[in-house]
């Protein structure tokens, strides 16, 4: 009686010889590994204190008629919105989404003089961000005063109370893009190149003749990547762990619910390779073809600087790229100390666009 034939075990053995077949090529270590150590090593050891645009949050019990209000609005660099519950204002400032809480007191009458004072809440989540916001603020202060009060006692004031929040260090921004930037030109290029070479070399035409279907040729291909990835994860979150103080809020727990988190990253990205080689029949519009789906989502998902900078049409459609759902997802894991359950919006990007490209990957697959 013949054996049955093990489609797992046969997985099992393509992505072992696969992930042997990745550790040898310079593309592949060189794309997932050595660019983000670079870029992790230069980014993490610059200092920047300067931001296009920092997030301001008005007190519900602000006073709006208070001069002050009036001219904040007008600083560029505010982007001020009203807030409606304190304890979430002050949980965003501690974890370093808004860089600062407005308390406008209503004028106070002293010595027949107006008193405008302003309260400014910061928090050493945001420390690189204070300086600029009270730089704004004197001079707001400054300019009401000559206006409402010129060559009189002071009339508006700023005070700045702090609130205790953790250090948010640059490298919090930097190393999430890297990995997710580690984990797109592997997973794109890697499979991409991965599987044409197989079928330009008639290996895949002899894998036909076996009993192994195609979704687990596939499955052995994402297996093997995984724990290609998984060495290049734990190499670049320890160089920015212990190099430059990345922050993970619960040690071992967040590093692997951001692996858990890069699962899902894995899958798209793989099959988009998966995709670009099924389509694609010539080897040289390969590069090209991956290039015009990578590049775009490397400038535009918030790898190297904030996509808040960015006008609101345009930010829309970043916020729905699968490689900004990876990265916003990682960041809010590592710094904010969410688990992958309290980031809901990120999971669901992530699973829809999984499914999708999941699917697409096995419909144009081809033996040969």
């Amino acid at each position: 009686m013949s054996k049955k034939y093990s489609q797992l075990k046969a997985a099992l053995v393509l992505s072992r010889a696969s992930l042997i077949a990745t550790l040898r090529s310079p593309t592949s270590v060189v794309f997932a590994l050595l660019f983000p150590i670079i870029f992790v090593t230069v980014f993490g050891a610059m200092v920047d204190n300067t931001a296009v645009k920092v997030k301001i949050v008005l007190s519900p019990h602000s006073d709006t008629s208070n001069p002050m209000y009036t001219a904040i609005r007008q600083v560029k660099i505010f982007d001020l919105s009203q807030g409606k519950d304190s304890a979430a204002m002050l949980a965003d400032l501690k974890k370093g989404r808004i860089a600062g809480i407005l308390y406008l007191h209503p004028p106070v009458v002293i010595n027949g003089a107006p008193q405008f004072h302003t309260d400014l809440l910061g928090s050493s989540a945001v420390a690189d961000k204070l300086p600029l916001v009270q730089a704004a603020l004197q001079e707001v202060a400054t300019r009401v005063n000559r206006e409402t009060l010129p060559d009189q006692p002071v009339a508006a004031s700023v005070r700045m109370v702090h609130v205790p929040g953790r250090v948010y260090r640059q490298i919090d921004f930097i190393l999430p893009g890297q990995l997710g930037f580690s984990l797109l030109m592997a997973g794109v290029f890697g499979s991409a190149f991965l599987l044409f070479n197989l079928r330009h070399t008639l290996v895949l035409k002899r894998i036909y003749v076996t009993p192994i279907k195609g979704s687990f040729l596939l499955l052995g291909e994402m297996i093997s990547r995984l724990l290609f990835q998984v060495i290049c994860f734990i190499i670049i979150t320890a160089l920015g762990y212990f190099a430059f103080h990345f922050t993970l809020v619960n040690g071992i727990f967040t590093f692997l619910e951001m692996l858990l988190l890069s699962v899902f990253g894995l899958v798209i990205f793989m099959g988009i390779g998966f995709m670009i080689s099924g389509l694609i029949r010539n080897e040289s519009s390969i590069a090209p073809v991956a290039n015009t789906l990578t590049v775009p989502q490397i400038l535009l998902c918030g790898l190297f600087f904030p996509i808040d900078n960015y006008p609101v049409w345009l930010r829309s459609f970043c916020e729905m790229l699968p490689l900004t759902f990876f990265v916003d997802g990682l960041r809010k894991i590592a710094f904010e100390g969410l688990h992958i359950w309290q980031i809901p919006v990120q999971l669901a990007g992530l699973l829809v666009w999984a499914i999708i490209i999941a699917v697409l990957s096995v419909k144009l697959f081809k033996w040969e």
